[in-house]
């Protein structure tokens, strides 16, 4: 699969290929803040396969957890790009929201759903997990 996408100015490019690892929607706490409510749609794609075009990111890594994940936006528009986490070093969490063709996207699962709000809505034919499967 190639995945190309970028933020919402246009000054962050990226491209992604390989067979993706994992695509998931999630409902834990952290990602509503991250997307002002809503879960996170993701997709985990292996990081051999992925570069940026067109610009850096800024970084966001929180300095009170232990295993941090970084956070990649853009330093222009604020757009959430995606993902590292030490917990998978060989992957790069990707946000559906900023490829080019977000209709590519079906998620496989709904993590953290212990913290699911009434509002969000999972397909019935989908995997539910209250914390990580």
């Amino acid at each position: 699969m190639k995945i190309q996408g970028g933020c919402y100015c246009g000054n962050i490019r990226y491209i992604a290929e390989g067979e993706p690892e994992a695509s998931i929607q999630c409902h834990c706490r952290e990602c509503q803040y991250i997307t002002g409510g809503n879960p996170n749609v993701i997709m985990i794609m292996p990081i051999n396969g992925f570069k940026f075009l067109k610009d850096e990111p800024q970084t966001f890594k929180r300095k009170d957890l232990d295993k941090a994940v970084t956070r990649l936006f853009c330093k222009e528009c604020g757009t959430a790009i995606g993902t590292k986490s030490p917990a998978r070093p060989n992957s790069i969490i990707l946000k559906v929201g900023t490829f080019d063709d977000p209709s590519i996207f079906t998620a496989s699962a709904a993590i953290f759903t212990i913290d699911k709000q009434k509002f969000h809505y999972i397909d019935k034919n989908i995997k539910e997990f209250d914390r990580r499967p």
